[in-house]
């Protein structure tokens, strides 16, 4: 039943009405005259955003400051893929009538994700993210170097992953897939946290950051970069996206990004939410 619903909503935005539909973004002129810049930021992304806060959301507050502008932070939730994504906050708007912002944060710099989305135009890395393992040091060594070594401990205790991750497939895979049994779903990052704060599971990989944030306060759960050889997409570049047209604005929020990294307030943001920064 969910899937026919959500079949007949997608039918309506190839109707006349929905095409009708004002657009919102537009040039740096008409942004500036509005007096607003409009920026769209997940929903419920810890540390990077949530209910009004986060680092994107401070990020973008500083970005929009920079350029005189006041900020207009919109929250969505994420669809099926970052194209999605890209498509309803950026160049189009959402078949439920959600229309484009300016700009939209916590884009990947990525070559490939820009080839696909010729619509948009992707840059501004302000953070590099990495994952991370959070483990019970009691029963998990530091893993480090050949995943053969490193994450043997796993054929006999659970380690935790989002659901359709990278981890997930990383975990899925290694090993000839002999770690498939230990390695335990969770929803979230912030349920696989509590999981391995409850003794369910002896680690938990993810990005970072997002570990960092669910694990605040833990220190007995320690938070460490995911150094295994084997682990061919290590990091990647966070930035932004505005449609490919809006040049104008897209070097205006770069160089206001720029004022923002030489000024060392990119780097307090991520500090004051007691993320570790790694500038890109």
């Amino acid at each position: 039943m969910k899937t026919d619903r959500r079949l007949w909503l997608k039918a309506l935005a190839s109707l006349p009405l929905a095409a009708a539909l004002p657009a919102f973004a537009g040039d740096l002129e008409a942004i500036r005259q509005r007096g607003r810049l409009r920026v769209a930021v997940y929903n419920d992304f810890m540390p990077y955003s949530k209910a009004g806060k986060g680092i994107d959301v401070e990020l973008a507050r500083a970005i929009a400051g920079k350029l005189g502008l006041s900020p207009e932070i919109v929250g969505f939730n994420a669809d099926e893929d970052m194209n999605d994504d890209l498509r309803n906050m950026v160049w189009k708007g959402h078949y439920l009538g959600t229309q484009p912002a300016d700009l939209m944060m916590h884009v990947p710099v990525d070559a490939h994700l820009a080839r696909a989305n010729d619509k948009v135009r992707i840059f501004g890395a302000y953070h590099r993210e990495a994952l991370g393992v959070a483990r019970d040091p009691a029963r998990i060594q530091a893993l480090s170097g050949s995943a053969a070594v490193a994450l043997e401990i796993f054929t006999r205790e659970k380690i935790g992953v989002e659901t359709a991750t990278l981890a997930d497939s990383f975990l899925l895979g290694v090993l000839n897939g002999r770690l498939r049994e230990n390695v335990v779903h969770f929803r979230n990052v912030g349920e696989a946290a509590k999981a391995l704060e409850r003794g369910e599971v002896a680690a938990v990989l993810a990005p970072r950051a997002e570990l960092e944030a669910a694990l605040a306060g833990q220190s007995k759960l320690p938070v460490e970069p995911a150094a295994l050889a084997e682990l061919k997409v290590g990091g990647w570049p966070l930035g932004m996206a505005v449609k490919v047209e809006e040049n104008a604005l897209a070097d205006a929020v770069a160089a206001a990004l720029a004022d923002l990294k030489r000024e060392s307030v990119v780097a307090d943001i991520f500090r004051r939410h007691g993320i570790t920064y790694q500038a890109a």
